[in-house]
């Protein structure tokens, strides 16, 4: 069985999916059950975590998804390492995604202040999948530093606009051996199976599902587009030439 494993964790499913900005938590619900996802992903900064009240995580069923606090939010390593110990304590679980934010309008990583965090919340024991930019060279400190996967940018968080730099991509695939997770600006279909393609162990998003006019039907394509990719990427492509190549062979043909 094709299985994802990030540090402890294992998973059938490589699709991730975030919990933000659906129309509805009854929409929402529907959309993580077409998506296939095992593993969900919460905003600690922006969600109810006293369990006292109603909160976003009383519709997320536990038995079914693995939850994936996240740091949003966050714009220095001391904010997020405090959420995501305040995750912890209030999820049970090690796992998170660290986000640590440099600048507001494009919502880019401050990978210095990443790394400082990583690095920190490894030795407390987190599972941390980082999100960062698609640099090669920071990928690599990031597993140098101990993380169970590494959560590079295909494009600005909500952007849509799809892998910007799959050639940064590929290079990142090739250097480190921790699973490679793209994270924001997929918007459709092709751009998670393109991502696929690329050699990537899963996909996260969350716009491009609870921003589409049917979120529902958009997480199944997704769903598809990651599975379809994931296979197109274990068969092997043929390699692309310049010129034709007839499809039957002419050797034997009769004159």
């Amino acid at each position: 069985m094709d299985v994802l494993k990030i540090g402890k964790y294992k998973f059938r499913s490589r699709l991730m999916v975030g919990t933000g900005k659906y129309p509805s938590n009854e929409i929402m619900v529907k959309a993580l059950e077409a998506s296939g996802a095992e593993v969900v992903t919460v905003a600690v900064r922006r969600v109810n975590l006293d369990r006292g009240s109603e909160s976003l995580l009383d519709h997320i069923d536990p038995k079914k998804y693995t939850l994936l606090p996240n740091t949003a939010a966050c714009y220095t390593a001391e904010e997020a390492i405090r959420t995501a110990r305040l995750a912890r304590e209030a999820l049970a679980t090690d796992f998170v995604k660290l986000e640590v934010i440099g600048d507001q309008r494009t919502l880019f990583p401050d990978n210095e202040a990443l790394l400082e965090a990583a690095r920190v919340l490894v030795k407390e024991g987190f599972t941390v999948l980082p999100y960062t930019n698609d640099d090669p060279i920071m990928a690599k400190k990031l597993e140098e530093a101990g993380c169970a996967a590494v959560m590079p940018l295909a494009a600005p968080i909500g952007s849509g606009l799809g892998i910007r730099n799959p050639y940064n991509i590929q290079i990142i695939r090739e250097m480190i051996k921790i699973p490679v997770i793209v994270d924001a600006g997929v918007g459709t279909a092709s751009d998670a199976a393109i991502a696929m393609e690329l050699g990537c162990d899963g996909l996260l998003m969350n716009t491009g599902i609870a921003g589409a006019d049917d979120p529902v039907s958009m997480a199944r394509a997704m769903n598809l587009a990651v599975e379809a990719g994931r296979l197109a990427f274990l068969s092997g492509r043929i390699p692309k030439k310049l010129y034709a190549a007839a499809s039957s062979p002419l050797a034997g043909v009769i004159q």
